[in-house]
C-alpha cells in the first residue's frame, strides 16, 4: 500500500546520485493528481502551503513523512527537498510565498489544522494566482492571519538512522497491524527492547507506541482515501475493534473516519 511513499523516501535517501529538480518559485495554483501520482523530488526558494481539499496528500523528505486529509495542510519552509504522493483522487491547491515571508517561524515541514475559514481562504487565494489587486493582497494577509492562528498536529512519520530501528520500522511498515510487543518484534531483529526503546526516543524523538499509532493513523488515512471500510482500516491497522479505531481517529483528527470519507 505504502509502495509508493517507499520509492519516494529511497529517492530521497539517495539524493547524492539524483539530481533534485530546483524550481525557485513555489507556484501558486491548483493541480489534481491521479490515485497514487507522485511528483518527484524538488525544492523551491520559496516557502509553500500544500493543502489537498480532496484526497490524502503525502509529503516526504530525508527526515520523514507528513501526511494531511482535507482538514489539514502541510507547511514546507524554503529549501527543503521534499516529494509528493496522492492517496485518492488528489485536489490539491498550492500557495508560495517569499522566504522572507514566514508567518510560522518555522523551519521544518509541519501539519497545520485548517479549519473552514483558512480552507474557503486557500481555495479562494488558489483560485485566481495571477490577480494583483488590492482585494487580493487583502484576501493574502487574512489567509496569514489565519496561518499564524492555526495549531500544528503530529501526523509526522519521523525516519530512523540507526539500523536496528530501520528493520524494526521496516516490519512494521509492511504490517501496520503487526500487534507484536516491542520485545517480540526485538527478538526477530536481535535487540532487546530497553535498546529499541531507547532508541526510539533519541533517534525518532518520540516512544515506541506514539510511532506506531502514528505509522497505524498514516495508513488508516490512505485506506479511507481508497473507499476502504472503516471496519477493514480498523483491523488492518491493527486496532482490536472499530470503535477503538474511531474514537483514536476523532480525538486525532476532529471527526470520525465516516465523515473523513465525505470529506
Amino acid at each position: 500500500m505504502l509502495a509508493a511513499r517507499e520509492r519516494v523516501a529511497l529517492s530521497l535517501r539517495c539524493q547524492s546520485m539524483t539530481k533534485i529538480r530546483h524550481t525557485p518559485v513555489a507556484p501558486t495554483h491548483i493541480q489534481w493528481l491521479a490515485p497514487r501520482a507522485a511528483i518527484d523530488a524538488h525544492r523551491h526558494d520559496d516557502h509553500q502551503i500544500i493543502y489537498a481539499a480532496r484526497g490524502v496528500l503525502a509529503i516526504t523528505t530525508d527526515a520523514g513523512s507528513w501526511i494531511a486529509p482535507a482538514t489539514r495542510a502541510i507547511w514546507v519552509p524554503a529549501g527543503t527537498v521534499h516529494a509528493h504522493v496522492a492517496h485518492g483522487e488528489l485536489e490539491l491547491h498550492l500557495v508560495g510565498l517569499p522566504a522572507t515571508d514566514n508567518p510560522l517561524n518555522l523551519g521544518e515541514p509541519t501539519v497545520l489544522t485548517v479549519g473552514p475559514l483558512l480552507r474557503e481562504l486557500i481555495l479562494a487565494y488558489t483560485r485566481t494566482p495571477h490577480d494583483d489587486s488590492p482585494e487580493r493582497g487583502r484576501l493574502r494577509a487574512v489567509l496569514l492571519d489565519q496561518l499564524r492562528a492555526s495549531p500544528q498536529q503530529p501526523v509526522h512519520l519521523p525516519t530512523p538512522t540507526d539500523p536496528r530501528l530501520q528493520a524494526l520500522c521496516e516490519i512494521l511498515r509492511a504490517d501496520p497491524g503487526d500487534s507484536r510487543t516491542l520485545a517480540a518484534l526485538g527478538k526477530q531483529i536481535g535487540a532487546s527492547d530497553r535498546t529499541l526503546a531507547r532508541l526510539c526516543k533519541t533517534d525518532l524523538g518520540v516512544t515506541f507506541t506514539q510511532w506506531r499509532t502514528q505509522l497505524r493513523l498514516y495508513r488508516a488515512l490512505v485506506l479511507l482515501a481508497e473507499n476502504t471500510p472503516v471496519t477493514t482500516v480498523a483491523h488492518a491497522c491493527g486496532w482490536s475493534s472499530a470503535s477503538t479505531f474511531i474514537d483514536v481517529f476523532r480525538r486525532t483528527f476532529g471527526h470520525t473516519p465516516g465523515t473523513h470519507r465525505h470529506r
